[in-house]
């Protein structure tokens, strides 16, 4: 994963923590809330998609007879 996308990933988790203590805080205004939960939403979709890039392309390293192997990432169920 470059530096730009870990820095994006970072930077869109951290708005968004941002925006639900906003929401939490109880002083917003209807119209304020659901611009927050507008963007908070489109920010929730930005790091799924990111997090799906990123685990598509985890791959383990096993140790195997002494030398480190590369098998691709299996997800558990």
């Amino acid at each position: 994963m470059s530096e730009k996308k870990s820095v994006d990933f970072e930077q869109s988790l951290g708005r968004l923590e941002e925006l639900v203590d906003q929401m939490e805080s109880g002083e917003l205004s209807l119209e304020e809330m659901i611009k927050h939960f507008e963007e908070g939403s489109k920010l929730v979709e930005v790091c799924t998609q990111k997090l799906n890039e990123v685990e598509q392309k985890i791959e383990k390293l096993v140790k195997k007879d002494g030398e480190l192997q590369e098998v691709p990432f299996e997800v558990e169920d």
